[in-house]
């Protein structure tokens, strides 16, 4: 059951980051398109502050991706030299860890998004951009970041305590090791 939770949330976390992917190419043909523009002496205008946003909406969801396919760095002395249980406590203690951090940020996220939208902020630029159209789904991002870490940490945690600790390092291990496993 876990490891087919585990697969399910990577195929889906694949599918965002698609999307995700073709957003930020979307904004660097946009970019581009500006630049090629201002040598003509026209612009859009507004292209970095769009730029930005992109990079920020990209950043929170490209985070849970990066979860899934073991792109977070870690700094692994101890790990690298155990056997597979203490193995896999090391990592499921990093994923509480981690968990409990993205929680929390997405948590005091959610007061930026709130003000924003009760004040009908806008960015202070010519395009004047109603900040809640992008802290919103920056802040869905937080979330979701925030739910891939929780439910990973409790399907590792499930397969540690039923005694299947070696099951838990290709969703939660070191990237670096995988090819040193077998």
């Amino acid at each position: 059951m876990e490891l087919a939770l585990i697969n399910m949330l990577r195929q889906l976390n694949r599918g965002i980051a698609m999307i995700v992917g073709l957003g930020l190419l979307g904004m660097a043909a946009f970019v581009v398109a500006d630049i090629a523009l201002r040598q003509v002496h026209a612009s859009f205008g507004g292209s970095e502050e769009l730029a930005g946003y992109a990079m920020a909406l990209v950043s929170s969801w490209g985070m849970a991706y990066a979860l899934m396919e073991l792109g977070h760095i870690r700094i692994d002395l101890l790990r690298s030299r155990t056997q597979d249980t203490l193995r896999a406590l090391f990592d499921v203690f990093s994923m509480i860890v981690m968990s409990a951090v993205v929680v929390t940020v997405a948590i005091k996220c959610w007061p930026v998004v709130a003000r924003a939208v009760e004040n009908g902020s806008r960015a202070n630029t010519p395009l004047a951009t109603p900040l809640a159209w992008v802290q919103i789904p920056w802040f869905a991002g937080w979330v979701w970041f925030a739910v891939m870490t929780c439910l990973v940490t409790l399907a590792a945690i499930s397969l540690l305590v039923r005694g299947r600790a070696s099951e838990t390092e290709p969703f939660i291990g070191a990237f670096a090791e995988q090819g040193s496993l077998k």
